[in-house]
């Protein structure tokens, strides 16, 4: 057994508390799927779409074999590759439709540690259909001629036989993952129908797996796009889907879980058909991407077509300050890519959480200190929050015994509205509230939530170590095994493990706490069952989500109890009763059943009480 085997199992021994979460769907996500079930309502409407694009289709014959077309010579030739490149990123174009057929990004590297492919020309494609009056263009049936080779820029030419071309511009901006694409079309205005406005595109890609974990990195690859004024949405992670688009789009991405291919039209793309195929586990892919869409076209050439390509990370800030490089200046919102949550919780993680992250590993620690030290920040700042929590806690349990009192006093079960209402009177005249650690705990959430959708999308924790993790950002697999077990998989996260343990022993301690604090009211047996239940899910549920997520829970829930450990040990609660006393010294000279929130539910049971004697006094008559 090895070093690092030994301290897993030295914290699992060590464990004293857990921490547990709850998630249920957003309205985000709720007003999306409604968006989803409205758009299959109009696909019979998107009919004549889809067969224009099959009518261009079936003129591939055609446009082939014509000898008296005007692009009869370029439909022959030999394939010809050209790179261009900058210190991010180096795409390679190919000559047979005059397209981007590889993308690699230097800084990053794959599963077999070379730099990362994200896609290639078998996993890709991108067609341009023109209508012309004799025929339609299909740019992926001719050979275009590379011209104005440079390192960082390439002209793919589709030239005509009457002397005019059409020019695919491609220029890869300094130091930036961001290329300008500009179609522009010369001396063609006698192809085109006066009518023509704009061009069919088809593009096309395969979503590599490029992490270790297939199930997690597919949860959070997605076909995302951005309607135009609108934010961001995305297709279904989890099954084939298909959106047929009345809105125009600004953007349309086929999204890993940490990188994008992303294509922005200037002009905004129109008539557009989205389609998102899962692929099967161990196939090398996650999705099989497709979009079909139209954007502008002025077949005179006085105007170009604007559009850009972005081949690089999901990295918030480098998104961000993608949105500056925009042809049109306008404001693409890239960086929702990066889904950081709900609203709320994605402002926190937007103004606080990222910038908390930058600042940490700006000081050349491991990505383990890091959220080390964003767990122990996380909670000094909801401190104030928890120690209310506890303190109404203590305050239930000093009470205890005027609480069992009152139980002892009224022992059968049609006394239950007397013995409740005489409780609520007691904690009206201490000035205790037991509802008073609920809304210090829900203000919490939001913080402890924020963590829990930044983490899995840090691109910056991708292939960084920590103790027996060989990477933070997929599955630990310490322990593991041959075969296949349905809902655990082939492996054990220890970090997992270490979070559900501590899950059961605060499952235990809060359960024990709770149980001092209600004065001998027995909790439901189902109820207790539940809570020491969801621990023991959280194994099947988090074994292959990211180990530094299962980690920052495990840190979070460890000082989590350690502080109520702490508060217990501080807290002198003969002080606190007599300060309740005093409480109740003061209460006492107040004329009427109390104020607040609890002389309220006191009438109240009181109003109840009369109704129901009159109800029984009516039944006897």
């Amino acid at each position: 057994m090895d070093k690092n085997t030994l301290i897993g199992f030295t914290l699992i021994g060590a464990v004293l508390i857990g921490f547990s979460i709850f998630s249920r769907p957003s309205q985000a996500e709720i007003d999306r799927a409604k968006r989803q079930k409205d758009s299959t309502q109009i696909v019979e409407q998107s009919k004549p779409v889809q067969q224009n694009n099959a009518k261009a289709d079936a003129l591939v014959e055609k446009n082939t074999v014509d000898s008296t077309s005007l692009f009869f010579n370029a439909s022959k030739g030999v394939e010809q590759l050209v790179t261009i490149q900058n210190d991010l990123v180096k795409v390679t174009f190919t000559n047979k439709g005059g397209r981007v057929c590889s993308a690699m990004l230097k800084k990053y590297n794959g599963q077999d540690g070379k730099p990362l492919v994200l896609f290639d020309a078998k996993d890709s494609e991108m067609n341009f259909a023109f209508d012309g009056k004799e025929g339609n263009i299909l740019t992926k049936d001719y050979y275009f001629q590379p011209i104005n080779v440079t390192d960082s820029t390439v002209t793919m030419r589709l030239n005509a036989s009457n002397g005019g071309y059409i020019d695919f511009d491609y220029k890869l901006l300094h130091d930036k993952y961001m290329m300008n694409f500009i179609l522009t079309a010369k001396g063609m205005s006698n192809f085109f129908p006066t009518s023509t406005k704009s061009v069919n595109i088809n593009w096309s890609q395969k979503a590599r797996q490029l992490e270790k974990g297939y199930t997690f990195e597919q949860r959070y690859t997605s076909l995302t796009y951005k309607v135009v004024d609108e934010h961001s949405d995305y297709l279904s992670e989890t099954k084939k889907d298909r959106q047929d688009m009345t809105e125009d789009l600004n953007w349309i991405a086929f999204k890993n879980q940490f990188f994008s291919s992303v294509f922005i039209a200037d002009q905004d793309f129109t008539k557009t058909i989205l389609e998102s195929n899962p692929q099967e586990e161990n196939s090398g892919y996650l999705k099989d991407y497709k979009a079909d869409m139209s954007t502008f076209f002025d077949p005179s050439g006085a105007k170009s077509t604007n559009m850009q390509l972005y081949f690089g990370p999901n990295h918030f800030k480098t998104l961000h300050a993608s949105n500056d490089l925009s042809i049109s200046n306008k404001d693409l919102e890239l960086e929702d890519l990066v889904y950081l949550g709900w609203p709320v919780i994605r402002w926190i993680n937007r103004w606080f959480t990222i910038n908390l992250f930058d600042w940490l590993s700006g000081w050349g620690l491991s990505m383990g200190a890091v959220i080390l030290l964003m767990t122990i920040i996380v909670k000094v700042l909801v401190y104030p929050a928890t120690r209310k929590s506890y303190m109404s806690s203590a305050k239930m349990r000093v009470l205890k015994p005027y609480i069992q009192e009152i139980n002892e006093k009224y022992p059968k079960k049609e006394d239950a509205l007397k013995k409740q209402q005489e409780t609520m009177a007691l904690y009206s005249q201490y000035g205790v509230s037991p509802m008073g650690g609920c809304l210090p705990m829900l203000i919490q959430m939001p913080v402890f939530m924020a963590l829990f959708f930044f983490v899995p999308n840090a691109i910056e924790l991708r292939q960084q170590s920590f103790l027996w993790a060989p990477d933070l950002s997929t599955y630990d697999d310490l322990i593991n095994w041959g075969t296949n077990i349905p809902l655990l998989g082939n492996h054990l996260s220890v970090f997992c493990l270490l979070f559900s343990i501590t899950n059961i022993l605060n499952t235990i301690y809060t359960m024990k706490q709770q149980d001092m604090s209600m004065g001998g009211q027995q909790q439901m047996p189902i109820m207790k069952w539940m809570m020491y239940l969801m621990p023991v899910m959280f194994i099947f549920i988090f074994n292959n989500y990211s180990s530094g997520l299962n980690y920052y829970y495990f840190i979070s829930g460890l000082i989590g109890i350690l502080t109520m450990v702490v508060l217990r040990e501080v807290t002198d609660e003969k002080k606190l009763l007599a300060k309740l006393q005093a409480n109740k010294a003061k209460n006492s000279q107040k004329k009427g059943t109390g104020g607040g929130l609890m002389g309220k539910l006191e009438a109240l049971q009181k109003e109840q009480e009369r109704i129901q004697k009159e109800k029984m006094n009516r039944y006897k008559k």
